[in-house]
């Protein structure tokens, strides 16, 4: 009832190698309301970021091979996608281990799917 976005769903782009973790990503992100995309590696996620313009939330792993981790992924969405949110997640690392950039919350590996889908929805209704 509460929807204000007559557009359709907001997209979020999941970056992920793991491809069970990015299909439970995904089906959350589904869940949640929203349109999910699906990227391998943060190279990929950069490729998808630079032919679309509806993208406005990325729920990345640090975890990956490729030219790019999470961390640097995001560091260059701040950088040159300023209005999209980020959700960082690792297995890895711990909270206080990850410098993250404005507008991004970090989530350790097994996330709170319920937590998740709360942050998704609080940076969704706070977009313009």
């Amino acid at each position: 009832m509460g929807q204000t976005s007559p557009i359709g769903k907001q997209i979020v782009l999941i970056v992920e190698d793991e491809p069970l973790l990015r299909m439970m990503a995904a089906d959350l992100v589904e869940e949640a309301g929203f349109e999910a995309i699906e990227a391998g590696d943060a190279d990929e996620a950069v490729r998808i970021l630079e032919t679309r313009t509806d993208i406005r939330i990325v729920f990345t792993d640090i975890d990956m091979p490729g030219s790019m981790d999470g961390m640097r992924l995001a560091a260059a969405i701040r950088d040159r996608w300023p209005p999209i949110d980020i959700i960082i997640t690792s297995g890895h690392m711990r909270a206080e281990e990850v410098n993250l950039p404005e507008r991004s919350v970090f989530f350790p590996k097994p996330y709170d799917s319920v937590k998740v889908t709360e942050t998704l929805q609080n940076m969704a209704m706070h977009q313009h």
